[in-house]
């Protein structure tokens, strides 16, 4: 059973069913495979791997669950909730491919309408939402807003700024280090000639959003100056949060707020293993090898698994260069004012946050992050925030009806 259905859980799934006699089951909460990468394009994408990936699912004998999301687990298995109803699951092995989520950093105004998060708004796209004329500012890190602004600009937005907080000393060094990957280095070159013409401000980061009923105004701090653009939509994006809310429920081994795994993408439960983002922010690339991996391993073909550790390895150091580059810097904590909301589930601020030592009591004070997304948003932020360290996970890990409950 693979529970995630995005670069990771699709290749894990192709890698195990070259055993004939292995039964595989994908299990995804969307509508489409493709994880939060390629889900809104199946069938359309220009991605040769997605491409790839599509058509081989397609011809082959994999399960697809799709709808159905992992809310917890019983003596039989996994179960989830679908709109056909409840779920329960068995399964010999179990990959977790549950991938990651955009990290949200609180700054006045950001709960206005038409602020987004910056791969938030281009899904929303993807689906059929129109930016046609609209002036948008993406605002964040990492090359993330650079692929946003493109899509968004070739669907007809006017992309009027770039604003990425960390230096230009630092993405230098990064681009010198690709030497050794051209193709990325060549696809990022062209990714920044694509948008010429458009703003690309480092050392700069969003303040502040104004507006009445929705946005109005941005503010950007850059260098000790502020500067303020007129726009009708923001996408803010802050690096990516693994989701690893099933393994910890499972009693997988957790570090650094990642998924502990060997060689060989087992974690520290017996016949349970994991792959892609929550083992590490990483990208498609080290998905589609760790996936591989994790499936071939699953099926006991070690030589398979062990002829991918190369390519997993480049990527990893990659991703490792990549998260260096565009770490979050200090001054993003001091963006929230006290009556800045941290929890928008519960409607907690700043102010009355900042006054506690530790998550566990402020929950308990304040309710925050017992709102319908469990702290999925609030609790990234307030370890940024805070230093507070993540919750133990209790089931449902996701909000389920009373009757699947």
């Amino acid at each position: 059973m693979i529970v995630g259905g995005g670069a990771a859980g699709m290749s894990a799934g192709l890698a195990a069913t070259t055993d004939n006699d292995v039964d595989v089951t994908v299990v995804d909460d969307n509508p489409h495979l493709g994880g939060q990468i390629w889900r809104a394009e199946l069938g359309k994408t220009k991605s040769p791997d997605a491409a790839r990936l599509v058509d081989a699912i397609r011809s082959s004998k994999i399960r697809i669950l799709n709808n159905a999301q992992v809310f917890g687990s019983s003596d039989a298995g996994l179960t989830a909730e679908s709109p056909d109803g409840r779920l329960e699951i068995k399964y010999h092995k179990l990959i977790i491919a549950t991938g990651a989520r955009e990290r949200f950093l609180p700054f006045p105004g950001w709960t206005l309408p038409n602020v987004f998060g910056a791969g938030g708004l281009q899904a929303l796209v993807k689906g059929g939402f129109d930016v046609r004329g609209k002036r948008i500012v993406i605002a964040g890190t990492g090359p993330l807003l650079l692929a946003v602004a493109d899509y968004l600009r070739s669907k007809g937005a006017d992309v009027v700024a770039i604003a990425e907080q960390t230096s230009a000393a630092k993405i230098n060094k990064f681009a010198i280090g690709l030497w050794n990957s051209p193709s990325k280095a060549l696809q990022g070159i062209r990714l920044r000639s694509k948008l010429s013409g458009i703003p690309y401000l480092t050392d700069c980061w969003v303040t502040n959003a104004v507006g009445d009923a929705r946005l109005e105004t941005v503010t950007l701090t850059r260098k000790g100056e502020r500067l303020k653009i007129d726009c009708d939509l923001l996408a803010c994006g802050f690096h990516l949060v693994p989701n690893i809310e099933l393994a910890s429920l499972l009693g997988c081994r957790i570090e650094d707020g990642f998924v502990v795994v060997d060689e060989f993408q087992q974690t520290s439960c017996e016949n349970i293993y994991c792959a892609g983002e929550p083992t590490g922010i990483g990208g498609v690339e080290a998905s589609v090898a760790e996936g591989s991996i994790a499936g071939y391993a699953a099926i006991g073909n070690e030589r398979a698994a062990r002829g991918l550790f190369a390519k997993r390895s480049k990527t990893q150091k990659f991703a490792d260069s990549l998260n260096k580059a565009f770490a979050l810097r200090d001054e993003l904590r001091y963006t929230a004012d006290d009556d800045t909301i941290i929890c928008r589930c519960e409607d907690v601020t700043y102010g009355a946050l900042k006054v506690f030592d530790s998550r566990r009591t402020a929950k308990l004070q304040t309710r925050c992050g017992m709102g319908a997304c469990q702290g999925r948003v609030c609790g990234a932020a307030t370890e940024f925030l805070f230093g507070w360290e993540a919750d133990t996970v209790r089931p449902p890990i996701y909000p389920v009806r009373m009757e699947n409950l």
